[in-house]
């Protein structure tokens, strides 16, 4: 058909691939051979009758023809399983070459996925019969000894730990080509993500990266490598390697083109002009994909997942494995090619970045939903781990659940599979709690489960098929002529709705926190009573607080005392009223920073406190990391403050509530006033714990006079090019770390440079990288890319204003990466393991033996949004809370779903009604757009805004005009990053 046709390769490629199911089937490729009994891979864009002449008579193989620096950049199980495929075909030819140790590893993996749980005789007959290298049987009992510790592994789990293995070979992915140098020695070039590799047999003595290559060429039989200048370098500016011929010599241009544009380039680059009279040299280009363009295809969802049969496998998994690649940014202009050679011009070198897949973290919890009861989740006995699991499932994805939730009921075919989590191959999503722990009691995966298919979420199973749940248009108008439409009796509403949430965070520590330190012997009474004894009295007085003002709006919305009504159509005497009540209780207040400094010093020198404390957090209620609750009364004072001061601007000054109303905020904002120099530095104390937690490898963050400036995803060039990596910028230093496979999904520091003496320049013509910065160190430099230009900005003013801050200032000593100090907790409290702190090629052992870690952090978010978060940004986010009931849409769903809604810390937390004790979703909004629907959407409603990233789309209605513009200047206040200039207008910067 394809030859009759004069069909272009690509049509047969994508044939292929459709009969596959295979999403991910830009990383394969069909290779055959020539005329001249050349291996050849099929060129996409000629038609295959040109290519293959003699079809009958040629075989040709699908293979993997680009391998990722990360199989965690492989999303799809079935790609991954290929991959695995093609590592066992490599060892059994003899191109994977390794020693005894890794060939062993390598195959029980793949005996694991093929045959299951080890068992003596299974094994010996089995290697017995299947051959996976030359002279298996001297290393039989290694592979044995080592595929009795994979017991419970999963064939999916088993691909990924084989290809965690394989591609930290040094001949992973590897053909050779045979060539000479210039001198006549023998040698062999292969390319790879990297760029291209020079081998003596099978050792690589030589690399050059595509940051390094200007431009690739061949002359007849010569290969030619022309590099960017560099003055360290003892390289002539071009290399020639002479190859066996012409033919041969093109075909391994012709793969080193393809790898730098699928790696390297951010689209498909477009095909040159036809020249006029004649062409010089070789037309070829790459054509197809990029691995950016895969990556976000498959991460915008733009496919149906569908089963597939494991051929060599005999058992069948219990739950698959999507891991998260890496998200990449910027965009990189296209090759230019001259002649019969690619050039790199120095605007199109943008490497491929590493990114994170972001949604698919549709973590569920149903106890509290009183609507389904669950199974209990099959695990494997290295997962038996019970752990109360945490609040918060993301949302990302509600849409698609929304849509598939009609579909839950019908029957499946069996091959179990789950989607991702973050970073960890060893637990499935759906087991997965928003920090990261295992809910074991609180999920089940059902055994008819299709691949990757989505439990529903907790907010979808009970709330969106509740009845009661979905309020009507019609419910809603009447409930809107019923209610006060003044803007006065909204802003009291306002003060109700937010002191409810305040009540609640309260009684994190009044209630939950203090029922669970006393059953534990973990806290000293001395510190016990600093905490309690100055939290209860603000719980009991804003419990009246909350009853005084909840009274109020039920007279001034005509509820009771109908008669009376006019008189009650106020509330600045309430808030004045308890406004100076609550000045009696400032001395509480003072003890906040002592509370917070103590408790940090108790979980430093208690090993069983910090455990202890740790737990606590990933229980639902502790939505937050727990030490934000402490600084929640504090915050508190602001939220007055403001509000009184939008009720003093509505008003005239005849309004019979504006004398008390301007009297409360001349008392408030004299409280403020005397404690805002108190919380900037709580503010820090607590971000820097805060950071802590998400970062491994450093011993000292937290030290005297350090403050934090920002954080945010970069990517920094190296000499695999460019790779993503989180950025810290404090007043004295700014490291860098990257994303470690832990199960405790923390950051592990890679190094730092000091700020004292630094300098910083935009190199994006020298690099080729756009919105690209060189930062020059006194004993080291760096480059790096931000995703935006509005991104390099905020990055520039803030490093700049750290690096003039830190000439000014002696500072801190910046000895971040010594090692580890003895351990001078308490004693007593040995007998508990400590957190390991392995580096990214831990062994599965030293992973179980973390800590399951809170997985939607800012710092999170930053990494999958590929954004930052300054200080500033953080300060006004504390200004920036709001809670109340909103209607919430999906894009594709019908009806509205009253939601209450938490509005803190750039996040949306979601919750069936405001008397829950915790949130059932959460929607981090960094990254997000924040618009108005236009017309062509249908939405036709009032008060409705529009929450928008990427695929994900949600609408949220409003009650009234005040509410619509108060959800918006919140909401804003974390889509949108404030400048440096604006901040310093806003509120005094810290004091360096």
């Amino acid at each position: 058909f394809f030859l009759q046709q004069r069909a272009p390769g690509k049509v047969l490629h994508d044939a292929v691939c459709n009969h596959l199911n295979l999403v991910e089937g830009d990383y394969f490729g069909l290779e055959f051979p020539d005329h001249k009994k050349m291996m050849v891979w099929l060129d996409l864009l000629k038609p295959v009758m040109k290519q293959i002449r003699r079809p009958k008579h040629v075989v040709v193989k699908f293979v993997v023809k680009f391998f990722p620096p990360d199989h965690a950049q492989l999303q799809e199980e079935l790609t991954r399983y290929l991959f695995a495929l093609q590592v066992k075909q490599d060892l059994a030819q003899g191109r994977l070459t390794c020693n005894d140790t890794s060939t062993a590893l390598l195959i029980s993996h793949i005996v694991q996925s093929e045959i299951g749980d080890f068992d003596e005789t299974i094994d010996r007959e089995h290697l017995a019969k299947n051959k996976y290298i030359p002279q298996q049987e001297a290393l039989e009992d290694k592979i044995m000894e080592f595929h009795r510790s994979h017991m419970g592994q999963t064939p999916a789990e088993s691909d990924f730990q084989l290809l965690e293995i394989a591609r930290r070979l040094e001949m992973y992915g590897i053909r050779l080509h045979p060539a000479k140098d210039r001198e006549g020695t023998k040698i062999n070039l292969a390319v790879a993500n990297t760029g291209i590799l020079v081998f003596q047999g099978h050792t690589k003595i030589n690399a050059f990266n595509w940051a390094k290559v200007r431009k690739l060429s061949f002359k007849r039989k010569r290969f030619l490598i022309k590099l960017r200048p560099d003055v360290n370098s003892s390289f002539q500016d071009t290399l020639e390697f002479l190859m066996a011929s012409r033919d041969f010599c093109k075909s391994f241009w012709k793969i080193c083109v393809e790898h730098h544009a699928f790696f390297r380039l951010f689209e498909e680059p477009k095909p040159k002009p036809k020249p006029v009279l004649f062409s010089r040299g070789s037309s070829f280009r790459f054509s197809g994909r990029t691995q950016k363009q895969v990556l976000d295809y498959v991460k915008e969802g733009g496919h149906k997942k569908v089963q597939f049969e494991r051929k060599h496998s005999k058992i069948h998994s219990i739950r698959s494995l999507t891991a998260q690649p890496s998200e990449q940014h910027t965009e990189v202009p296209k090759q230019v090619s001259d002649s019969s050679s690619f050039a790199y011009g120095d605007d199109n070198d943008a490497a491929a970045v590493q990114s994170c897949r972001q949604g698919k973290e549709l973590k569920a919890s149903t106890e509290d939903t009183g609507q389904h009861k669950s199974p209990s989740l099959k695990k494997s006995p290295k997962e038996g781990r019970k752990m109360d699991g945490a609040v918060v499932s993301t949302v990302e994805e509600e849409e698609e659940a929304a849509k598939d939730r009609m579909q839950q009921n019908r029957p499946q075919s069996q091959q179990p599979s789950t989607g991702s989590l973050t970073g960890s191959p060893h637990l499935s999503e759906l087991s997965i709690n928003s920090q990261g722990g295992p809910s074991v009691a609180n999920m089940s995966l059902s055994p008819n489960l299709s691949p990757d298919a989505k439990q529903s979420s907790p907010l979808i199973s009970p709330l969106l098929n509740d009845p009661s749940c979905i309020r009507t248009d019609d419910e809603e108008e009447v409930k809107r002529k019923r209610f006060p439409t003044e803007k006065a009796y909204f802003i009291a509403k306002e003060v109700a709705t937010t002191e409810r949430t305040y009540l609640k965070d309260l009684e994190v520590i009044t209630s939950w926190f203090q029922s669970a330190v006393s059953k534990e012997d973990c806290m000293p009474e001395t510190l016990k009573n600093l905490i309690f004894s100055n939290f209860e009295p603000l719980h009991k007085f804003h419990t009246g607080f909350l009853k005084e003002i909840e009274q109020r709006l039920a007279l001034w919305e005509g509820r009771s005392n109908a008669h009376i009504k006019g008189d009650y159509q106020r509330i600045g005497d309430v808030m004045l009223k308890n406004i100076q009540s609550m000045k009696q209780l400032t001395i509480h207040l003072w003890k906040h920073n002592e509370i917070l400094m103590e408790l940090e010093n108790g979980i430093k020198n208690s090993r069983k406190l910090e455990t202890f404390c740790r737990d606590f957090e990933l229980q639902k209620v502790c939505y937050l990391p727990l030490n934000t609750f402490l600084l929640r009364p504090l915050h508190r004072l602001m939220h007055y403050k403001q509000i009184m001061e939008r009720l003093c601007k509505h008003y005239p000054p005849s309004h019979v509530d504006f004398r008390d109303s301007r009297a409360a905020l001349a008392e408030i904002s004299e409280m403020v006033a005397q404690l805002h120099g108190n919380m900037i530095k709580m503010e820090n104390f607590q971000k820097l714990h805060e950071l802590k937690k998400d970062l491994i490898g450093i011993d000292n963050l937290v030290i005297p006079g350090r403050e934090f400036i920002r954080l945010g995803s970069l990517s920094k060039l190296s000499g695999k090019g460019l790779q993503q990596r989180m950025f810290f910028l404090f007043n004295d230093i700014l490291l860098y770390t990257s994303r470690g496979l832990t199960a405790s999904n923390q950051f592990k520091v890679h190094g730092h440079l000091p700020l004292y003496g630094m300098t910083i320049e935009e190199s994006e013509e020298e690099w080729g990288v756009p919105h690209c910065l060189t930062l020059r160190g006194q004993h080291q430099s760096i480059v790096v890319a931000a995703s935006t230009r509005a991104e390099m900005d905020k990055w520039t003013e803030d490093i700049q204003m750290a690096i003039d801050l830190a000439e000014k200032s002696s500072g801190p000593a910046p000895e971040l990466l010594a090692s580890s100090p003895p351990d001078n907790k308490s004693p007593d409290e040995t007998t508990v393991d400590q957190e390991s702190e392995d580096d990214l090629s831990a062994s599965r052992t030293s992973l179980e033996r973390q800590s399951p870690h809170r997985g939607n952090t800012t710092v999170h978010v930053c990494w999958h949004r590929n954004t930052s978060v300054s200080m500033i940004d953080f300060s006004i986010a504390v200004e920036n809370q709001l809670s109340g009931n909103l209607l919430r849409k999906f894009k594709n769903s019908n009806g509205w779903q009253k939601l209450w809604v938490v509005f803190t810390n750039f996040c949306m937390f979601f919750y069936k009604s405001h008397q829950d004790n915790h949130p059932l979703a959460s929607l981090p909004l960094l990254g997000y757009s924040l618009t108005i629907p236009s017309e062509s959407e249908n939405i036709h409603k009032d008060y409705v805004f529009k929450l928008h990233f990427k695929s994900h789309v949600y609408y949220f209605r409003a009650e009234s005009e005040y509410t619509f513009e108060r959800w918006m200047e919140v909401i804003r206040s974390a889509t949108s990053s404030a400048s440096r200039t604006r901040a310093l207008s806003h509120k005094e910067p810290h004091a360096y």
